[in-house]
């Protein structure tokens, strides 16, 4: 019975408000998160494949600088992702509207810069 209490505690603490959300509503957060997860790690073999698939047709000095930005993105969007998840979990407890996402920006930003880098190469 106390880990129940403990548990409960800790999950009150961390998600906070009274209100139980519909479990549909809690399983679309999470499917949501997963496909940030899988966005994240798609950028990270972006970056891979950037320094080893590249390794002859671009020089270092281009191709490292472009696979370290592509490893910081893929960590940001999977830092983002468990931030947001967190947030929208807090929100439909507490039933207010649910926050913004900056990954979406962020992320459209990234497949910006990747895109026009490969383009000025190809110039």
């Amino acid at each position: 019975m106390r880990s129940s209490n403990s548990r409960r505690d800790v999950r009150s603490l961390l998600l906070g408000g009274d209100i139980e959300p519909d479990p549909r509503f809690t399983l679309a957060n999470e499917r949501t998160f997963l496909a940030w997860i899988r966005t994240a790690l798609a950028v990270v073999a972006a970056a891979v494949a950037t320094e080893t698939l590249m390794a002859e047709q671009w020089p270092p000095a281009f191709r490292q600088p472009v696979a370290v930005l592509l490893l910081l993105a893929g960590v940001a969007i999977s830092a983002g992702a468990a931030v947001r998840w967190l947030a929208v979990e807090r929100a439909l407890r507490r039933d207010r509207p649910l926050p913004l996402s900056p990954l979406v920006p962020m992320l459209a930003l990234v497949v910006l810069a990747g895109s026009g880098s490969v383009l000025v190469l190809m110039l």
